[in-house]
């Protein structure tokens, strides 16, 4: 076989590559990019036959119309307050469980690790009725310390995604700064946690999204209308037997614009975080 053929069929290879993920993207971005269009439209528009792609004219009185249907900018720093919360706490407490997983040597580490994997295991709709339970005896529900601390202590992926990464950094580290006097807690503090960027952004994004998208815990503990989240005042433009979908639409694009702030600010570490704690079981 001569180069010549061979180096032919990588292009080839190369240009179906290129080709089927220029498609997924695509397919990825056209429900965003309608969403986006169709909060400029007006119901007629929405409706009619065949649909259009653009709107005939660009309005924003949907958007006027939409914080003023509901307190929606209430709702959204809501979202915002409760989901920096249960981040900030998910990446302090995840990153002290992980380093404990990585680092130090104790009885039984292993098979506490695996107990700890195990909840992954388990459904949300197992959890959901004890954990609410346990919000009532304690006087949180319908306050933002339902919403906050169920998930403020951590959770079993971001200890696993961040000692993966720990287990990728040499040791050498722990023993050159115990030499020049660091305890465990130094250790974690001033030599690693600085090289824990790529992960934690990795684990920033998740948690953000998955608080801020999280719709079932809020419905179930949260009543009074001033602590609602973004996600429960999306809910409220859609009716059992219409949907106002203008507004719906609208109120969409407003919301996710936290969510793509959020990936810009740490996409840099993401990918990185991502394929650096797949490396080392």
């Amino acid at each position: 076989m001569t180069s010549y053929t061979m180096s032919n069929r990588v292009k080839a290879k190369s240009l179906l590559i290129h080709a089927v993920m220029i498609v997924c993207c695509i397919l990825f971005i056209f429900p965003f990019l309608w969403m986006a269009l169709t909060s400029f439209k007006t119901p007629q528009e929405i409706f009619q036959w065949p649909p259009r792609m653009f709107p005939k004219e660009w309005s924003f009185s949907n958007y006027q119309e939409v914080l003023t249907a509901v307190p929606l900018l209430r709702m959204l720093l809501n979202s915002l307050f409760v989901a920096v919360a249960v981040t900030a706490g998910t990446l302090v407490f995840s990153s002290l469980a992980a380093y404990s997983f990585a680092r130090l040597r104790f009885k039984g580490k292993d098979l506490l690790f695996s107990m700890y994997l195990g909840t992954m295991m388990v459904p949300l709709m197992v959890t959901l009725i004890p954990t609410f339970v346990i919000m009532r005896k304690l006087g949180m529900v319908d306050t933002y310390y339902a919403l906050i601390v169920p998930g403020f202590f951590g959770n079993a992926f971001g200890t696993f995604l961040l000692r993966q990464f720990f287990m990728t950094i040499p040791r050498q580290l722990d023993e050159a700064a115990r030499i020049d006097g660091c305890g465990y807690f130094g250790i974690y503090s001033r030599i690693l946690l600085p090289l824990m960027k790529p992960a934690l952004a990795s684990l920033f994004i998740f948690t953000f999204m998955g608080v801020w998208n999280d719709f079932l815990w809020p419905l179930v503990v949260i009543q009074t209308e001033s602590v609602k989240t973004i996600t429960l005042g999306l809910a409220s433009f859609q009716g059992l037997y219409t949907t106002k979908y203008h507004l719906l639409m609208a109120a969409a694009m407003i919301s996710v614009l936290p969510v793509v702030v959020a990936y810009i600010s740490s996409q840099r570490y993401f990918i990185e975080g991502i394929t650096l704690t797949g490396l080392k079981g």
